[in-house]
């Protein structure tokens, strides 16, 4: 029988808005839909405070389940995969390894001291085919894709948001943060409006301030011009509501840790185009004008790309049905199907696929 125990940050009581956590979330909530017994979990929050207990529910997990999935951040793999590989040499599990976010072949690649311990984990499971092949180039055959899911009602075609009028509302859905773009995204909108001497385009800002950021950003408001407004949080079982509206979705992040970022799905959930930066493995997931559109951050700008969108709005109508046939692609029901597939031993090797772009 199909046991499953999960160890990750859920936070479980709070009101928490970050990637890592919401994808924690889901996961044991779709493994709990497909399991007759429901999945195990165990919490990490401040598990700094109390490390006994966490070892005691890593043990009590080992005794009572076949297969573990560990869902660490960058600190986590320093501290949760070795103990996890250490205690499991006395209960012989299977251990799965289920990375958020697009960091892992470039911590391995450059802490190469951690690599034995992670090669002892049976599956590993990431968010692009670019990781896999990178994660086989370090020697890590039991690398399988696994994108990124959430579960959300689509908009129907009846129900899209079609020919909009000037002024065009844009929006960012992702922690707030400089490195997810957020200035450069207001700096493109005052810029553009400031050149046609009107408000061609609006924006509104959603997510989760991140702590270090919140000075910078109340500065960065504050000499905003009116058409630049912070929204707030969302909840994510609420995104499709808020974002329909939207003319499209601006996702100009260089952030070093980005993979499949939920923003996106949010997106194709509602119909909403995306113009995202060629940044990391932005490319396998948004196709330049088909689900939105894409600018290389060396030689193009945000500002040039909305000029363009700006010169045939109507188009963005034909790319919001795309949208909503991209999400059909990332349905919960099958992404887990394939994991728990993997885990039992059903689809055992990787398949290398060569990623233009």
């Amino acid at each position: 029988m199909l046991k499953i125990g999960i160890i990750g940050h859920f936070a479980k009581g709070l009101n928490a808005a970050d990637g890592q956590t919401i994808k924690t979330r889901m996961l044991e909530d779709e493994l709990n839909l497909v399991l007759e017994n429901k999945a195990i979990s165990v919490d990490t929050h401040n598990w700094k405070n109390n490390p006994f207990k966490l070892l005691f529910h890593c043990v009590r997990l080992l005794q009572t389940c076949n297969h573990i999935v560990v869902l660490p951040d960058t600190n986590g793999i320093r501290v949760l995969v070795p103990l996890m590989i250490a205690l499991n040499s006395l209960f012989r599990r299977k251990i799965h390894y289920v990375v958020i976010g697009g960091w892992l072949p470039d911590f391995l690649k450059d802490h190469s001291s951690y690599r034995a311990v992670v090669k002892k984990i049976n599956s590993i499971h990431v968010e692009s085919h670019t990781m896999i092949n990178k994660l086989m180039d370090l020697g890590f055959r039991q690398a399988h894709y696994m994108p990124n899911f959430k579960r959300l009602k689509p908009l129907s075609e009846e129900e899209l948001t079609l020919n909009q009028q000037m002024p065009y509302k844009l929006c960012t859905f992702s922690r707030v943060l400089k490195e997810k773009g957020i200035e450069t995204a207001i700096e493109a909108v005052t810029q553009i409006n400031e050149k046609h001497g009107k408000t061609v385009y609006t924006l509104d800002i959603y997510g989760l301030i991140d702590p270090e950021y919140k000075d910078r950003f109340s500065h960065v408001m504050s000499t905003a011009k009116e058409y630049v407004s912070y929204k707030g949080i969302v909840g994510y079982d609420q995104s499709v509501e808020t974002l329909k509206e939207y003319f499209m979705l601006l996702f100009p992040t260089y952030y070093s840790s980005e993979g499949f970022a939920g923003t996106l799905l949010d997106a194709f959930a509602s119909g909403l185009p995306v113009l995202a930066s060629d940044w990391k493995y932005n490319r396998e997931i948004v196709t330049d004008g088909i689900n939105g559109f894409i600018y290389n951050l060396e030689n193009e700008s945000l500002q040039d790309k909305l000029e363009d969108i700006l010169g045939d709005p109507d188009a963005i109508n034909n790319l919001k049905r795309n949208c909503l046939e991209e999400y059909d692609k990332y349905n919960p029901d099958y992404v887990i199907r394939q994991f728990l597939s993997v885990i039992e031993g059903n689809l055992k090797e990787p398949k290398v696929i060569h990623v233009s772009g």
